[in-house]
């Protein structure tokens, strides 16, 4: 059973792992000045690169949108992982082994690796098929893809490829890279006869299926031959990377889109995903083999955010009995969602591959823009088994249609479909509603759900509230302070900003005697003087780790100014040397210092003001005293710079 991740061991993954390395897998970053990179925005659409990654304090922010974070947060935004599961695969990329808490488990070493063998073969696997799509002998499966509206670049797009006929090509291709035959048993494209193991796909169309962040897990094969036996689709059977419950095809494709667009569409086949995406609806994906489940609503909840702020699920179905089946299956699990529900169907009963193959892309378009309520969808389904024109068969329909009704999460729109119902029904709203409030105080056996908080939603987990592993989030309830951005206009705010981002980003600087001046100093903007109140918190045991240091600032900071924090700790700093940088640092340390020693030279200048020279002499001398050290001081302060 997993476990928590012990905390020391997310500090040592996030300390070990290089931000810039992760980032370049996604992003194109260039040089920014020293030790800065910058690159297009992965979280929103920009033509100018305001995307910030600075690897020495582990951190990345975005100057256009303000995304923000560290390497953990950014495998959790791109891949769409929880955090425990972009830990772990943090820590398998750099080969650390992670110790749990509570007595739960992880991957082990040994496991990791034999995860990457398999994810290695079928990562060459994927390159096989595909290069045997344009050998003479893939004619039949170039045809398929043609008669269906697909050109060479739409396969390529989607990775489509062919297994030749014959029996061992795959096999001699694996074995021929070093994979022994226990470990190609275990991939789920082998079957065992009496001679040992043989190609699992021969002579079909093979459509990669990938998982979230895009390596190849399992494949789906098309039938193309009249003698093949076999079914019209075959898919890899369960291995330990295929869980065909936990899979949707196209997800990898459509997974920036979805988390964009606030819309997932749900096929029934690769075809029709390809014709979505093609026909501009590249929010598509389709399950494998099996109806769409509570796993997938894992999948589809986190990429949607689905947090009660909107977002859409669209469900494609063939008009036939099989197809309403299914429709009727989704609502079932509808109440685990906070996104609204769908039901896309085609009045002819054809599927999106058709559509664009008969009709064009705008009939893809038109069929996802003509969807219908989930709600009404399964309501009148049911109101179909029924003889509405006699009296016998609207009350047998308003038996079964009315728990239908009382399990529409929303109670805001219930009544609305008492009503509708009602007048399909065509009986007394009130008879209506008085049914499915018995419908409802039946379905009650359990607790209801509490408002905002959907059916099937997980509890906070820790190390994922905003206060960061292991961090509390704040109190629940009471005044938040508000921050307002300082105006850079501000002399003085610019400075003491300047001040913050050099504390941040070059923390070493504040040894020794140096700490004492800077955790003394007095800032004037309250959000500035709020980041100083974190720095001081933190203490000086981290400034010799500017990763860590950064981390235990943004858990100390109100979490209204952990952007701020962000920001400052990645803006590049004007300087092109590891000299120049130094010196710009000194400098402006000097210039903070220099303003704490003017503010008190100033209270001590109106205390020499209002005091009688002649009544209290020594007082007199001790502040002339104290304001010759503290000119001594700045002039010092002055010459060092």
């Amino acid at each position: 059973m997993a476990g928590l991740i012990k905390r020391e061991d997310i500090d040592e993954v996030r300390q070990r792992t290089d931000i810039k390395e992760v980032v370049d897998g996604y992003v194109t970053l260039k040089g920014a000045g020293l030790g800065t990179y910058k690159g297009l925005c992965p979280f929103h659409d920009e033509r100018s690169p305001s995307f910030t990654v600075r690897p020495q304090v582990g951190r990345y922010h975005c100057f256009g949108c303000g995304e923000d974070g560290d390497v953990i947060s950014f495998v959790q935004k791109q891949d769409h992982t929880s955090f425990h599961e972009a830990v772990e695969k943090l820590a398998a990329r750099i080969g650390y082994e992670l110790r749990y808490e509570d007595g739960g488990t992880g991957p082990s070493r040994e496991e990791v690796g034999k995860r990457q063998r398999l994810l290695d073969a079928h990562k060459i696997a994927d390159e096989f098929f595909r290069a045997q799509l344009l050998t003479p002998g893939a004619a039949e499966g170039r045809n398929f893809l043609f008669e269906r509206g697909f050109d060479r670049a739409a396969s390529e797009q989607f990775g489509v490829g062919y297994a030749p006929q014959g029996w061992d090509a795959l096999l001699k291709h694996l074995r021929g890279r070093g994979f022994t035959d226990a470990e190609l048993r275990l991939t789920g494209m082998f079957s065992e006869g009496n001679r040992g193991i043989y190609d699992r796909f021969r002579g079909r169309l093979i459509w990669p299926i990938r998982d979230i962040s895009g390596d190849t897990i399992g494949f789906g094969a098309r039938k193309l031959y009249e003698d093949d036996q076999g079914p019209k689709y075959l898919n890899t059977p369960e291995t330990t990377l295929y869980k065909k419950s936990q899979v949707l095809y196209g997800i990898d494709l459509a997974k920036k889109h979805v988390a964009k667009d606030r819309q997932l569409v749900v096929v029934e086949g690769y075809t029709d995903v390809m014709a979505c995406h093609l026909a501009g609806i590249p929010t598509a994906v389709a399950t494998c083999g099996t109806a769409f489940g509570t796993e997938h609503i894992k999948i589809a909840r986190r990429l949607l955010s689905d947090d009660g702020t909107g977002g859409e699920v669209i469900f494609t179905f063939d008009g036939d009995a099989a197809g309403q089946k299914a429709a009727l299956r989704a609502f079932e699990e509808d109440q685990r969602f906070v996104a609204q529900n769908y039901v896309a169907v085609d009045p002819t009963g054809a599927d999106p591959c058709d559509l664009r193959q008969t009709k064009g892309d705008a009939a893809v378009r038109d069929l996802i823009n003509s969807r219908r309520p989930l709600f009404e969808f399964a309501i009148k389904a049911t109101l179909k088994r029924h003889n509405l024109d006699t009296v016998e068969g609207r009350v047998a329909a308003l038996r079964e249609a009315a728990p239908v009704v009382a399990r529409i999460r929303d109670a805001a729109i219930r009544p609305g479909y008492a009503r509708q119902l009602a007048g399909w029904l065509g009986m007394a709203v009130e008879e209506v509603s008085r049914a499915v409030a018995v419908a409802m105080k039946r379905e009650a056996g359990g607790a209801p759900a509490s408002a905002g908080t959907p059916s099937g939603a997980s509890a906070p987990v820790r190390g994922t509230q905003p206060g960061g592993p292991g961090v509390a989030a704040g109190p629940a309830s009471g005044a938040v302070p508000s921050y307002h951005r300082p105006d850079p206009r501000d002399p003085v705010a610019s400075m003491e900003r300047q001040a913050l981002e050099v504390a941040l980003q070059e923390p070493a600087l504040l040894g020794g005697g140096i700490w004492e001046r800077f955790s003394a100093a007095r800032f004037v903007t309250p959000a500035f003087q709020a980041v100083h109140d974190a720095m001081r918190a933190s203490g000086p045991g981290l400034i010799g780790e500017p990763l860590r240091w950064v981390e235990q600032v943004m858990h100390e900071v109100p979490e209204p100014l952990r952007p701020l924090v962000s920001e400052l700790a990645v803006v590049p700093l004007p300087a092109s040397t590891a000299e120049a940088v130094q010196k710009y640092c000194r400098d402006i340390l000097a210039r903070l210092f220099e303003l704490q020693i003017t503010r008190v030279k100033a209270d001590k200048m109106g205390q020499l003001q209002r005091l009688d020279a002649t009544a209290n002499p020594e007082d007199f001398q001790r502040l002339n005293r104290e304001l010759m050290m503290l000119e001594m001081e700045r002039r010092a302060l002055r010459s060092d710079a």
